[in-house]
């Protein structure tokens, strides 16, 4: 890996061109960089107020940092010649590389070849700024300040430019260490600057806006680093749309799709996702602050009924929840409000103490004192440009008072953003206390800091199983008969089966197996939609009309037991992700499985507990456990049948491309659970290439 050190901290910057170079200079000096900054340019005296050196053999030496603000056949040409003089590194700033054309996608190419070891951020991206060195490669405004001497911020990595001088502009009080774009990432990525700045002590947790994930092996690394370093990340990916998922021949093609993968990807590494801007800066505000939550019980006290409800809405549905007050707790705020206040969850404390600060600080305390992961106190500020402040403040001194004799993570939760100000922000920082920002946006934080907990609790997770896919042979898919003797060879349970040729030898084994039976069309996917099986067939009158109905389609024709007194259908499926390799998908099946939805994807390797938590966290979870009297399913079976799924996939000599069994027929405790249809596509070829 190339060191970015010089470029990350540089004592010296060459800046390179016209308007964009005078702006880098600008910054720098808003930013009162102190080191030595060397203007370039081949017919100018002066750039930006400095004298301009004409050439990069007239620089005093070779700079730590180099900003490259000309076309973009000139740029290569600069890095080159940066490379040769041994510069620390280079922000290209030009467009119209491999996102533009062929031609461009050529010049990127000999862009990194001319970078050679030297690291390159970009093309095509505004560069970096380090504001605990104040050291700005940023060809234009942005809104951060410099961090004084000891104080710690975030770090933020971003492939959009324009969306990074947005985050720079933010008012919430949340202090920056690092803002760096990746632009194109010809070279340098999303990872190694992630790997990079997590070692800087003056970074508390790391944000990445992704467009793209440069390497998941890379991501890996990351995480791993983040999670030994007690520095926390989230990520906001772009790509939920239904338009980017993968479409395949199985269910569960069209059920993970890459984004689903990246979900399982970030949740194994640790890494919390959100989905908006504002919570992904509330998100990085909570963890700079107090970092990932222990658990997911939160308190929520505010002085308006109206706020309450609020709450009350606001979490529903959520992986966070507002947990019962202990006994000693509840009687504790009784005497502190008094008989007419209903003691629950979210509290409504009213405004019988409002501005009574000792009051205020006992009926907090209370509160914080019952062990919960994280204290909201609602309170929105008054405008301060036309009202009174003063009378607020009582509770922010009462809540600070109450976090630090409890030692509880307390956050002040503004419900509407514009009515907390960045002075008030970093006001409440300054007290110990998280200032959150929208009531939508600070559950989400709340939810993303209590996964990174969740997930930092457990050991850490194994590396991702990559195999190598032959990417010049044509996928084809394996008959249900086939598929159904593989997978039984590794220990999957099938319902007795064979091939029939006619009505004759389907009579011949109906006699071997017993009804009832199932009837179906070898070589089709999808074959309740096609009408291409027969089920329930309970003599041989209803075979032979089966029979004659299905013959001449397909592959031929396979005959099976039903199997008897199922509990549910389950939906166990792998598919190959070229990034992440093969995701596990399991789910409630049969033929309402797409409508249905109700799924969950992991990654391989995955541990029997991993499995049976995603299992338990499926809506449709309760059949499985009994639901309403019925019995409950054979959970250890459908268990065994999973792992010998994974043990199936991550065993094969062939290249595994999608396994679709649907539906895993369980039966009740102690009947186990069978493969009722399986599907195989696969690659024939078991050599070729495998980009992680």
């Amino acid at each position: 890996m190339r060191s970015l050190e010089r470029l990350l901290h540089p004592k010296t910057i060459a800046v390179i061109g016209g308007a964009q170079a005078a702006a880098v200079i600008e910054q720098c000096r808003r930013l009162s960089y102190d080191g030595e900054i060397w203007p370039l340019h081949p017919t100018r005296h002066e750039v930006g107020g400095l004298s301009a050196f004409r050439s990069l053999a007239e620089l005093p030496a070779a700079p730590d940092a180099a900003f490259i603000g000309v076309n973009r056949e000139t740029t290569v040409d600069l890095v080159a010649g940066l490379a040769a003089i041994g510069a620390g590194g280079a922000v290209c700033y030009a467009s119209g590389f491999r996102e533009a054309s062929d031609e461009g996608a050529r010049l990127q190419s000999a862009l990194v070849e001319a970078a050679d070891r030297m690291p390159v951020i970009g093309p095509n991206c505004y560069g970096l700024i380090n504001y605990a060195a104040g050291a700005a490669l940023w060809p234009d405004q942005q809104g951060g300040q410099r961090l004084a001497a000891g104080e710690r911020g975030v770090a933020i990595i971003m492939q959009s430019s324009n969306i990074a001088i947005n985050l720079t502009m933010q008012r919430r009080g949340l202090p920056l260490a690092y803002m760096l774009t990746a632009g194109n990432q010809a070279q340098t990525g999303l990872s190694d600057l992630a790997l990079a700045v997590l070692d800087d002590p003056a970074v508390t947790a790391l944000g990445l806006h992704i467009e793209g994930i440069d390497s998941s092996t890379a991501m890996e690394a990351v995480a791993a680093k983040a999670r030994d370093l007690k520095k926390p990340i989230v990520a906001m990916k772009m790509g939920r749309s239904a338009e980017a998922r993968a479409v395949g021949l199985s269910h569960s093609a069209s059920l993970a799709g890459n984004d689903r993968a990246a979900d399982a990807f970030f949740q194994r590494l640790g890494i919390a996702r959100v989905d908006s801007l504002p919570s992904f800066l509330e998100t990085l505000k909570l963890l700079h602050m107090i970092g990932p939550l222990p658990g997911r019980r939160l308190s929520s006290m505010s002085c308006s009924g109206g706020e309450a409800c609020l709450m009350a809405d606001a979490i529903s549905d959520r992986r966070v929840a507002f947990g019962d007050i202990g006994a000693r707790a509840r009687q504790e705020l009784q005497q502190v409000l008094g008989p007419k206040v209903t003691i629950a969850q979210p509290l409504d404390y009213h405004t019988y103490i409002w501005a009574d600060q000792p009051a205020m600080t006992a009926a907090f305390q209370a509160m914080f004192s019952d062990g919960f992961d994280l204290n909201l106190v609602v309170l929105d500020f008054p405008r301060d440009d036309r009202c009174d402040t003063g009378l607020w403040w009582p509770t922010v001194e009462a809540a600070a008072e109450a976090a630090a004799t409890c030692n509880a993570r307390t956050a002040i939760l503004a419900s509407l953003p514009e009515n907390m100000t960045e002075d008030q922000a970093k006001t409440l920082m300054q007290r110990g206390l998280v200032p959150l920002c929208g009531v939508t946006e600070a559950l989400d934080a709340a939810e993303a800091a209590a996964t990174i907990g969740e997930a930092w609790a457990q050991p850490a997770p194994m590396p991702l199983h990559r195999r190598r896919v032959a990417s010049c042979e044509k996928p084809h898919a394996i008959d249900e008969a086939t598929a159904k003797a593989r997978l039984n060879l590794h220990g999957i349970a099938v319902p007795q089966g064979c091939r029939i040729d006619d009505l004759s030898s389907a009579a011949e084994a109906a006699e071997r197996i017993g009804f009832p039976l199932a009837l179906k069309v070898l070589g089709l996917a999808h074959k309740s939609d096609t009408g291409s099986l027969r089920l329930n067939l309970n003599n041989q009158a209803a075979l032979a009309q089966a029979v004659e109905d299905l013959r001449g389609g397909g592959q031929g024709l396979y005959l099976e037991a039903m199997v008897a007194a199922p509990v549910c259908e389950v939906i166990v499926g792998l598919t190959h992700d070229p990034q992440f390799g093969l995701v596990l998908t399991l789910g409630m099946g049969g033929v309402l499985v797409e409508i249905l939805d109700d799924t969950r994807c992991l990654l391989l390797p995955s541990s029997r507990a991993e499995v049976a938590a995603s299992l338990d966290s499926l809506r449709a979870a309760p059949l499985l456990n009994g639901y309403r009297g019925r019995a409950a399913a054979d959970k250890a079976a459908l268990l065994d049948l999973i792992m010998a799924v994974q043990d199936f996939a991550l065993a094969k000599e062939t290249s595994l491309l999608e396994l679709d069994i649907n539906p895993v027929i369980v039966c009740a405790e102690g009947e186990g659970a069978f493969a009722a249809d399986a599907l195989i596509v696969e690659e024939e070829r078991p050599h070729g290439s495998f980009k992680a």
